[in-house]
């Protein structure tokens, strides 16, 4: 076994990887899902194995941590990163839930109903003032519990998860408004790619209220004509304003070029597929055909982010891996957000 590969080696890398990574489950978990909604059904597959993994890996980390460096799993908790164990838990049952598999995706959403109040707690209660993107996580995590409840209630014709799944749907939209006071505008210009999340944190908030007109459609009675005229109009709006975020995120990205790679470059990726799964499902749900086209292109341009900042991935993994087998400097200083 060459040095680059060595099992401590490996450990001193993996020790660098900060929660955030976890974006990189929930990014290629949605373009999953968003090949799917196209009939891209291979490549949709190939996405979701390849974000199965990803989740396991990270899980085993997550309970390793738990278990033998608890003060480690506390400081890693209260970040704001931590929430995307809950997001990429809820991807991923709804991707389940898409496939039929309805008792794994229900597993999945448990799981991600218990860590999300203990998580959200040890992050908000550590919320500051200007704050990177990742302060939307907040909404992100909630609305996925949401989307995840929401496809499963469709799915199962179970009307109170339907209602249930309102929940998390306002609360999200609530906690978005409150992370948006918080959050660092001048990141637009500056941010290392999870300033991304302003937007599709709209984007899931869209997903989910598709989702539960979805619901709707499929013969329960949920709730009366006035209330699914609300909920009809406030996802019209949400999916308006994340586009006009992806329109000034994209703006800013090429008049701020930052191309070097950044792990929370997975957090530009999970917006630009979320904002095109929002688009095919809410062109579908409302009865756009027109939004069907600007989705497809959406999600084309998400694939693209999605191999460039693998790309990046695997380059920086190597060279993270042999400095690690170098010596601890060596590996820190590689393995250090750029």
């Amino acid at each position: 076994m060459s040095s680059a590969t060595h099992p401590s080696a490996l450990r001193t890398w993996w020790a660098q990887r900060p929660p955030a990574a976890g974006a990189a489950v929930m990014a290629t978990g949605i373009v999953s899902v968003a090949l799917h909604l196209t009939g891209r059904e291979i490549l949709s597959r190939t996405a979701l194995v390849l974000a199965c993994a990803a989740w396991l890996i990270l899980a085993a980390n997550f309970v390793y941590l738990l278990l033998a460096d608890r003060a480690q799993w506390v400081r890693r908790a209260g970040t704001p990163g931590a929430l995307t164990a809950v997001a990429a838990t809820t991807v991923l049952g709804t991707r389940f839930s898409l496939l039929g598999w309805s008792l794994l995706a229900a597993v999945l959403l448990v799981l991600a109903a218990l860590l999300w109040p203990w998580l959200l707690y040890l992050v908000v209660q550590r919320w500051g003032r200007r704050m990177p993107g990742a302060v939307f996580l907040s909404c992100v995590a909630t609305e996925g519990l949401a989307v995840l409840a929401a496809t499963l209630a469709a799915a199962t014709s179970t009307p109170w998860l339907a209602h249930a799944a309102l929940v998390p749907f306002w609360l999200g939209i609530v906690l978005y408004l409150i992370a948006l006071f918080r959050f660092d505008l001048r990141q637009v210009a500056r941010g290392s790619g999870d300033h991304w999340v302003a937007g599709g944190a709209l984007a899931i908030s869209a997903l989910a209220g598709a989702k539960l007109l979805a619901a709707a459609g499929t013969g329960m009675y949920l709730w009366n004509a006035d209330d699914q005229a609300v909920l009809h109009d406030v996802t019209v709006l949400l999916l308006t304003l994340d586009l006009a975020w992806y329109a000034v995120l994209l703006a800013a990205e090429i008049a701020w070029p930052r191309l070097r790679y950044d792990v929370r470059r997975w957090s530009t990726v999970f917006p630009l597929g979320m904002t095109a799964a929002a688009t095919l499902s809410v062109a579908v749900v409302v009865d756009v055909p027109w939004l069907d086209a600007p989705g497809r292109a959406l999600l084309w341009i998400a694939v693209a982010g999605w191999l460039a900042v693998a790309a990046g991935a695997v380059v920086q993994a190597r060279a993270g891996l042999r400095s690690a087998a170098e010596g601890p400097g060596a590996a820190v200083r590689s393995t250090a957000p750029r």
